[in-house]
């Protein structure tokens, strides 16, 4: 097992096997920052994000919110009408005349109109623009996290990647299609009736407004309790995904040895983690909504008997009275969906917080600000200038290495596991920076030249051949999409996979299926080389990238790299030495760094180095 394969093998499943919080690396960062600057990371990265997201649809939202003003004004209009019908209109049309009947009568369908067809507009352009900011939030985090190197990736499970862009996303989902509307709406009718209520009648609104005090204790009560319990609910099942990713992933491993029971408990206490999360904010949640309605209900109680005394003793008109209990209703009923709200708000809230402070991880291979342009042609000349690194700082894993690979030269890295062949290999695609030092190209240092063109100069295939769904002629162009498909089939027929690509059903359009299963590990592995070979590089790695196959398909292999490998710079690791005999140089490494350097025959030779030993090892397995 390489180094990098060790440390995803210990970090990826420790996030449920060991029961840790799914983001607490984040956690950790986020305490860091509060005991340094007093202020909350995180949040302010979601604040930062949500802006960053809202930003090109301010207009869209000013016209929204004008459409929810004149809305409200026009729902406002009723209960005020009706109170004129009761104190005026009424009396008068007993009298014979209607004419102030009518014209309330005309008002408040008018208004009854206005408010629906304006609360349907408002609602269609309001889920647009929520569309809208998902989808760019979709594709900023997708584009964001491919972006990010391999140490992230490292480190990060794709249990906890898919929670993010699926998951807390469709947390934000919910929040947009069921609550926001209903808020702006709720928010606006409070205002404008607490000002109605003292138009109407002074000591009347002065004993609903009272009631504000008691709404908000227990407002201050449920937010101080809300935020964790929400946020708890988030990690929760954030877990819970990455436990079931990895199950389906490792599913071989799990019925090899027979790991069901076991995984079936560890899934069990996960989903009752789950469970008692969600059982906490709904518990929340039942206290709090019925709570507001409880102090709406009383408040209505006393309006209704004082102003009711106050009537049948001439001090305050009827109409003036149902006018108020009308508005007072109003006033308390969009109190309960500003609680839904802000239920489905705090679970957003702790998912945009996730969301963001993924959004905020930074590359450690960043694109340089002013790329240096490699000269052309690529020779692929390789050197490592006095190069440490290390996955930690405690641990390095290259000292001091200096290395210097010609263009065209073919070198097999050999070494024990552990000894840092993956890691050179790794610093040659920079896909990691060396800590001191650095990795040259043609001359250039890989962080002075720009991605796109670093990419197409250097590929490396790892031992696992990943394939993706789609046909293997798909596959094989993967880094060359515009790629013809009789340059296909010539970087296949160069591999030597041509001959069993047309022995499958459809030939090139056959579909390998998900990572590849319709082939075995070595067909697979024929079709990243063709890959790769038809991206034409200036320097090829091969890690590991001939152990899947068998040893008919692996002659046939070393026979096409004879002639595949002429013209470039290829890097080899390979404990079988067997692969490593096209090499024109073995280096040996041992604790990172070069213990031996030369040709296989001068080493072999030799007789007492390391190489020596290996061959001869090798060759006494063939007897």
């Amino acid at each position: 097992m390489t180094e990098p394969d060790a440390i995803e093998h210990q970090t990826e499943p420790a996030t449920w096997l060991g029961k840790l919080t799914p983001d607490a690396d984040i956690v950790a960062r986020e305490q860091d920052n509060i005991a340094t600057t007093g202020r909350p990371r995180l949040r302010s990265d979601a604040r930062v994000l949500l802006g960053e997201l809202i930003r090109p649809h301010r207009r869209a939202i000013v016209g929204v919110l004008l459409i929810v003003l004149v809305q409200v004004a026009a729902t406002m209009a009723g209960p005020w009408l009706i109170g004129i019908a009761i104190d005026t209109s009424l009396p008068r049309a007993l009298h014979g005349n209607y004419a102030s009947l009518t014209a309330v009568t005309v008002a408040l369908v008018v208004s009854a109109l206005i408010s629906g067809v304006l609360r349907s507009v408002f609602v269609v352009r309001s889920g647009v623009i929520g569309q809208a900011v998902l989808f760019d939030l979709r594709r900023r985090g997708f584009d964001h996290i491919q972006g990010l190197s391999v140490s992230f990736h490292e480190k990060f499970t794709s249990g906890r990647v898919i929670s993010r862009l699926t998951s807390d996303v469709d947390t934000l989902t919910e929040l947009l299609d069921s609550g926001l509307d209903g808020l702006l709406t709720a928010m606006l009718n409070i205002a404008a009736i607490s000002v109605l209520l003292f138009f109407l009648d002074v000591p009347l609104a002065l004993i609903a407004i009272a009631s504000l005090v008691p709404l908000y204790l227990l407002f201050r009560w449920f937010s101080a309790r809300a935020t964790e319990a929400f946020r708890r609910t988030r990690e929760t099942v954030a877990t819970l995904i990455v436990n079931i990713v990895e199950n389906i992933n490792g599913v071989r491993a799990v019925q090899a040895f027979r790991r069901e029971k076991r995984n079936d408990a560890i899934f069990a206490d996960l989903n009752a983690e789950y469970r008692a999360a969600n059982r906490d904010a709904f518990r929340l949640h039942a206290v709090f909504i019925p709570g507001t309605s409880l102090i709406g209900n009383v408040s209505i109680v006393l309006v209704l008997f004082i102003g009711g005394y106050r009537v049948a003793d001439g001090g305050l008109d009827l109409g003036v009275l149902t006018a108020f209990l009308l508005y007072l209703r109003q006033f308390y009923d969009p109190m309960e969906d500003v609680a839904v709200f802000y239920n489905s708000l705090q679970s957003a809230t702790a998912a945009l917080e996730k969301i963001a402070a993924v959004m905020a991880e930074r590359t450690t291979v960043p694109e340089p600000a002013s790329p240096v342009t490699l000269p052309e042609p690529v020779r692929g000349g390789v050197t490592l200038d006095a190069v440490e690194f290390g996955y930690t700082a405690e641990r390095p894993v290259l000292h001091e290495l200096t290395l210097d690979i010609p263009s065209g030269q073919t070198v097999a890295l050999v070494g024990t596991t552990g000894a840092g062949k993956t890691t050179v290999a790794k610093l040659i695609s920079r896909f990691y920076d060396p800590t001191s030092g650095a990795v040259l190209l043609d001359g250039v240092d890989l962080r002075s030249v720009a991605e796109a063109q670093l990419r197409g100069a250097v590929v490396m295939i790892t031992q696992d051949g990943f394939l993706f769904s789609g046909s293997v002629a798909d596959n094989i162009a993967f880094g060359k999409p515009d790629a013809t498909r009789q340059e296909v089939v010539a970087a296949a027929q160069a591999v030597g996979a041509h001959e069993f690509i047309t022995a499958l059903p459809a030939g090139y359009d056959t579909d390998v299926r998900k990572r590849g299963g319709r082939l075995s590990a070595g067909q697979r592995q024929l079709v990243a080389f063709a890959r790769a070979f038809l991206a034409d590089p200036s320097v090829l790695i091969l890690d590991e990238a001939t152990s899947s196959l068998d040893v008919p398909t692996e002659r046939a292999v070393q026979r096409a790299l004879h002639t595949v490998l002429a013209s470039r710079t290829a890097l080899i690791i390979a404990h079988r030495l067997s692969t490593v005999e096209i090499a024109d140089r073995v280096l040996v490494l041992d604790a990172g760094r070069v213990v031996e350097d030369g040709t296989p025959e001068d080493l072999i030779a030799e007789g007492t180095g390391h190489f020596a030993g290996l061959h001869a090892s090798w060759r006494d397995s063939l007897v």
